[in-house]
């Protein structure tokens, strides 16, 4: 009987552990197999649907108008401001002319002119009237104004730019 249990348990040892190796290396096998078969099937329908995705968001997306002759739209009227007290000028006058090669660009300002004029008229006011006396004031208004339109541009989703504002006219008093 002993040798009977030596036996038993050598053969169970022995060829069982065998059995185990070749069950764990099917079962791997097996596991890559169908992970590898799952990732080719799925990841070959990512594709078209990332390629469909992609152009559908193309096409949903205006494109920028294109660029044509220069276009000088004036904001008329004039702006007339009153400046803060203390400096030695009490009142700014001034004409604003804004510059672009996109006709929708141009079309839209003019359309939403009492929108501009009421944040062009606050930021004018807000100036102090001895720092517009310098060079660099003028220039550092210049570019707060193209940036405000070109802000209140991209917050209403308007396509397109403003190349740059001038003042035709800057008075002050």
């Amino acid at each position: 009987m002993a040798k009977d249990e030596k036996d038993i348990e050598g053969e169970e040892g022995g060829g069982g552990g065998k059995k185990k190796l070749i069950i764990i290396i099917a079962a791997v096998v097996l596991l890559l197999g169908g992970g590898g078969a799952a990732f080719f099937l799925m990841g070959g329908d990512d594709k078209p649907a990332d390629e469909a995705e992609a152009k559908a968001e193309e096409t949903a997306k205006p494109k920028p108008p294109e660029e044509g002759d220069p276009i000088y739209l004036d904001l008329k009227p004039k702006f007339i401001v009153n400046l803060p007290p203390g400096g030695p000028a009490k009142m700014l006058q001034i004409a604003v002319t804004v510059y672009t090669r996109q006709q929708p660009v141009a079309d839209f300002i003019k359309e939403n002119d009492p929108m501009f004029r009421h944040y062009l008229n606050n930021l004018f006011e807000s100036q102090s009237s001895k720092a517009l006396l310098t060079l660099e004031g003028k220039q550092k208004l210049q570019q707060a104004v193209k940036d405000l339109i070109s802000k209140k541009l991209e917050e209403m989703d308007q396509q397109g730019r403003i190349k740059d504002v001038y003042f035709t006219e800057f008075v002050l008093q």
